[in-house]
């Protein structure tokens, strides 16, 4: 049996991949139809582990650090 899929699940999936994917919050605000900006980044948009430990990495390389 698939796991259920809500619409209000489907809308969080739909913001992250939109950020992810370096679309502009309010492209994404207007595609997902909220009405501030606020909605879509603070409940809406989640950021992935990856992305973390990438963006940590790139702090490490500006500031000459090596990866362990």
């Amino acid at each position: 049996m698939s796991p259920r899929v809500r619409v209000h699940d489907a809308r969080h999936g739909a913001a992250t991949l939109l950020a992810t994917g370096n679309v502009h919050p309010r492209v994404a605000m207007e595609i997902l139809g909220h009405s501030k900006i606020s909605v879509t980044m603070d409940v809406y948009t989640h950021v992935p582990d990856a992305l973390k430990r990438e963006a940590i990495a790139h702090m490490d390389r500006m500031l000459g650090r090596r990866r362990r």
